[in-house]
């Protein structure tokens, strides 16, 4: 089985505090993810804490705009150093996400999003991946980088 996996990092100018205490907080998914997949929590923790074995479903459109229920569990939390998700039920037939957290000094974090799949459809998802899977999981991520931009470096 052959997976996809994509890195990102990105520097914030705040303190780990702060910055964890916006990423652990399922409620801010929304914040940082494109309007145009219509995404909204339909779990009733979007308030808490993220903790491990914390359950969080979704609705989100990630193309023509058909909705479709995501499930994740959070895996791996150790706190202000880096949390897991991990699809149980959704468009792929492995996501896990890592955010892990690394402050440079008292107000500069590297954030590094470790993202791996397997997009569904066995051959045709790796066709599918090739032209258009991958990029829209890196535009989802370079829009999650503008937001953050624009909340902790401005």
């Amino acid at each position: 089985m052959s997976y996809t996996q994509i890195k990102k990092e990105q520097i914030l100018n705040t303190d780990i505090k702060n910055l964890w205490d916006f990423m652990s907080s399922p409620k801010n998914l929304s914040r940082i993810t494109p309007k145009s997949m219509l995404f909204k929590i339909t779990s009733n923790n979007k308030n808490d804490k993220i903790y491990p074995g914390m359950i969080i479903s979704y609705k989100v459109a990630p193309l023509l705009n058909i909705p479709i229920t995501w499930v994740t569990e959070i895996t791996h939390v150790k706190e202000n150093k880096y949390f897991v998700d991990e699809q149980r039920i959704g468009p792929y037939k492995i996501w896990h996400h890592e955010h892990i957290f690394k402050p440079l000094d008292d107000k500069k974090i590297l954030v590094t999003d470790i993202i791996t799949y397997v997009p569904p459809f066995g051959f045709i998802g790796k066709i599918l991946n090739k032209i258009l899977i991958k990029k829209k999981v890196e535009d989802i991520f370079d829009y999650r980088e503008r937001i953050l931009e624009d909340m902790f470096n401005k």
